[in-house]
């Protein structure tokens, strides 16, 4: 999988979903709104929604560390 430029707002998005999983407070509104998001977005770059939701996933949740 190539490196998906992933918009700004995408990101907080799932950063804000990632952290209210680990809360166990995640509702369905905001799984619902990333969801939403992901496959919008995945439409208009022309991407696979797997790609563009593991792409998201990845960088949220496993983000690589940042060189020294």
């Amino acid at each position: 999988m190539a490196d998906i430029d992933l918009p700004d707002d995408l990101i907080e998005l799932e950063c804000s979903a990632w952290e209210q999983i680990q809360a166990g407070t995640l509702t369905v509104d905001t799984a619902f709104a990333v969801q939403q998001a992901v496959t919008a977005f995945a439409e208009t770059a022309g991407q696979p929604r797997i790609d563009i939701e593991m792409a998201l996933k990845k960088r949220v949740r496993h983000p690589e560390p940042e060189a020294a």
